[in-house]
């Protein structure tokens, strides 16, 4: 099922489409062949007045096959990770579809997690934060270190194309200061200051007035 090109906005140029990797549709496939395989071995052996036993077997794989089988797989086939010059896209759903979108200047960080299969198949989980909080995670990413690499290479690019991003980054707030309500100020006149301190200018404090002589 191809991506819909009505989703990218102009001038935005789609670079990769992925499905995730087949390794995630096998075990639905088995079961469906699984389902098959059982509704013919009971059409085989089983008597020809057994029909209403043939019945029962053959709804039960059906249901077997169809709930985890052929769902699976049509939800396997409708999820795409879309890597374009200017975001990530993430697509899932058959009859109720979930978009989101993940701009690249947005991005901080991603990980790629595998595990002892994934490194067999060559897949991986990208887990791609960004600032805000916000987080994508892409389960089983065929080609998941040639992914990384990509997404670092159009990181990259984005941050050529578009430097005023990071300038607005990193420039730093300054505090507004703000001036208090209660404030101390200097007495007029170099006046001594309350408490005893030396008036400016190096003036000592003045004292209580001596009794004239007599």
């Amino acid at each position: 099922m191809a991506f819909p090109d009505e989703v990218l906005v102009d001038e935005e140029e789609l670079v990769l489409h992925l499905h995730p990797h087949w390794k995630a549709a096998l075990r639905p496939g088995l079961l469906v062949l699984l389902a098959v395989v059982v509704t013919a071995v009971a059409w085989v052996m089983l008597p020809s007045d057994g029909w209403i036993a043939f019945l029962v077997v053959a709804a039960i794989m059906a249901y077997q096959g169809i709930r985890y089988g052929v769902v699976p797989l049509v939800v396997w086939r409708c999820t795409h990770y879309v890597l374009t010059d200017e975001r990530i896209l993430l697509q899932d759903g058959v009859i109720a579809r979930e978009r989101r979108d993940l701009p690249l200047n947005r991005i901080n960080d991603h990980v790629v997690t595998q595990s002892v299969l994934d490194r067999l198949f060559g897949s991986g989980t990208l887990k791609v934060d960004s600032i805000g909080e916000q987080a994508a995670i892409l389960a089983a990413v065929p080609k998941a270190q040639q992914v990384q690499n990509l997404l670092y290479e159009l990181i990259e690019q984005d941050r050529v194309r578009h430097p005023e991003d990071d300038e607005d980054e990193d420039e730093p707030e300054v505090p507004v200061q703000r001036k208090g309500l209660f404030r101390r100020r200097p007495a007029p006149g170099g006046r001594p200051a309350p408490g005893g301190r030396p008036a400016p200018g190096g003036r000592p404090a003045p004292e209580g007035r001596r009794p004239t002589p007599r």
